[in-house]
């Protein structure tokens, strides 16, 4: 795989800092049982990186602070960790609003055939992928069957109470443009969603996120090995949009890793750049609970473009439409 950081570093990306955290998104493993071209954390079922029971209990203790308003669950597959449904139970429990990162597929996984009911009984938020709602772009994205699996999970998600009004329980799709392009308008892609799914197969969902691609692991990877990279990077430069500056996720959010460790953003942790810390080494979980970063200057190279292009990018989808 080829290394994006080196193409990076060297950036004018505006300086930014971090406001009130409300957000503390936990990357519970690399694992997953897809392998999608456009998956910026390179996951796959032979990544053997996953948090382990400790980790999973300095996150439960950081959220007994009373700080955080919302526990944003990611992965790979993040339910393919053994400690996935403990951390829900308790996080529930505190009245914090969970949210999983879901590909679908896993949901028709044998081994996970319950996990649906759990996430309904639990009034988790279903954040899941589908790159479009024609199933051979699905499938050239993410894999042969893909499609088909993913809407047989998004029916069982629907007769659950998902993406229906009234039930309170949210169902949130995401799309990610195929290739080196920026998404179209949220709003209208949105409709054009709610109406193809209904009509082709039945299907309800409550809203929308378009996401940008960002230009680092194996979609970045695949850029250079394209010869696009330059390309896409320009364009992203050329469609930056100084409003998106304040709605940027990084400002509320943070990223924690599958060992504990900080980070401003999913992103960055990819790459390695792990949050400021006077002390010049990586930040734990730990020592959060200690100090206020709030003020704290947010690590910024040129991918972040990405977040700030166009309508802009976060993972709660688009800032602007």
């Amino acid at each position: 795989m080829h290394a994006t950081l080196p193409l990076l570093k060297k950036s004018d990306f505006p300086e930014i800092t971090r406001g009130k955290v409300e957000t503390l998104q936990v990357n519970l493993g690399y694992l997953c049982n897809q392998t999608c071209l456009h998956c910026h954390v390179n996951a796959g079922p032979n990544r053997k990186e996953m948090m382990d029971e400790k980790s999973v209990q300095t996150i439960i203790d950081y959220l007994r602070t009373g700080s955080i308003k919302t526990l944003d669950l990611t992965g790979g597959a993040p339910e393919m960790n053994p400690h996935f449904k403990q951390l829900v139970r308790e996080a529930r429990a505190l009245d914090i609003r969970v949210v999983d990162r879901c590909n679908l597929t896993i949901l028709e996984e044998e081994e996970y055939h319950d996990l649906a009911l759990f996430l309904a009984d639990h009034g988790v938020e279903v954040v899941a992928s589908l790159p479009c709602y024609l199933g051979e772009n699905v499938d050239a994205q993410r894999g042969k069957g893909v499609f088909d699996v993913s809407i047989r999970a998004l029916k069982r998600l629907n007769a659950l109470g998902y993406g229906v009004e009234g039930s309170g329980l949210t169902l949130t799709l995401v799309y990610n443009p195929q290739g080196a392009s920026l998404p179209p308008s949220q709003q209208e892609l949105e409709a054009a969603y709610k109406r193809e799914l209904h009509l082709r197969f039945g299907v309800a969902f409550n809203k929308l996120f378009t996401i940008t691609n960002m230009p680092i692991q194996r979609f970045g990877s695949t850029l250079i090995s394209r010869g696009e990279f330059a390309s896409y990077m320009q364009l992203l430069k050329e469609a930056y949009s100084e409003e998106n500056l304040d709605g940027v996720m990084c400002r509320s959010m943070i990223s924690v890793d599958w060992q504990g460790y900080l980070y401003d953003c999913d992103f960055n942790q990819m790459l390695g750049l792990p949050m400021n810390n006077s002390g010049g080494e990586k930040m734990h979980l730990n020592e959060l609970m200690k100090q206020s970063v709030e003020g704290a200057p947010i690590v910024v190279m040129d991918h972040c473009y990405g977040c700030t292009a166009g309508q802009g990018s976060s993972c709660g989808g688009a800032l602007e439409d």
